[in-house]
């Protein structure tokens, strides 16, 4: 897969190749930017291999260096190769065996199922915010607090791992949800056999720092 930048990600290459080595505040300060607005921006570049981070100097200009060789590696690793077993509960459980079902996996969220297919994704921060609003955990059904079909970010098992974390990156999300297509009654559903988390991710970078 070939990688298009964005133009504000075009600006910062151009700006550290010929500044480098420059700091995220600076490049925030020349596009009149914030330094959070930017942080997904240079941890795509970083993971691409257009731009390498050094602590305490900042970003150099690496494109066509041999961290290119870091990132066509990572571009050959597909979802396949790195998921895990997805946590998956029934939309009609109740949030209180949700919320158990959260901690003894050890999750940061939980996928919900309709009938065997994704219909839903629920967090810790959905299970805290109706907690503190006083509701009735051993009564309501997930369903009713969990996000809904069609506003889940899904990855497959086809898709790399770059694209996987650059989906992670840019929606904000602890984990997705590796789907399978199924076709029944002329609509699409998803079957999930999977999950790609911010730990998979980590792992796979710790793997590539030590080899």
């Amino acid at each position: 897969m070939i990688i298009e930048f964005s133009q504000r990600q075009l600006k910062i290459i151009e700006i550290v190749k010929t500044t480098h080595p420059i700091t995220s505040e600076q490049i925030a300060k020349m596009l009149n930017v914030t330094r959070a607005t930017l942080r997904p921006d240079l941890a795509i570049l970083t993971m691409t291999g257009a731009l390498d981070a050094k602590p305490k100097v900042g970003y150099i200009y690496s494109g066509g260096s041999a961290s290119n060789i870091i990132a066509k590696h990572i571009n050959s690793i597909k979802v396949k190769d790195m998921k895990s077993m997805p946590v998956v509960i029934d939309e009609k459980a109740t949030l209180y065996d949700a919320i158990i079902t959260l901690f003894l996996e050890d999750v940061g969220n939980i996928y919900v199922l309709s009938d065997g297919y994704l219909s839903g994704v629920v967090s810790r921060k959905d299970f805290l915010k109706n907690i503190m609003g006083g509701i009735d955990i051993n009564k309501v059904p997930v369903g009713l607090i969990m996000t809904r079909m069609p506003n889940i970010v899904m990855t497959s098992e086809e898709e790399t791992i770059l694209e996987a974390a650059i989906k992670v990156i840019e929606h904000e999300v602890d984990s997705l949800p590796v789907v399978e297509k199924v076709i029944k009654d002329h609509k699409e559903n998803y079957k999930v056999i999977g999950r790609i988390s911010k730990t998979n991710i980590t792992k796979l970078f710790v793997e590539l720092g030590r080899s």
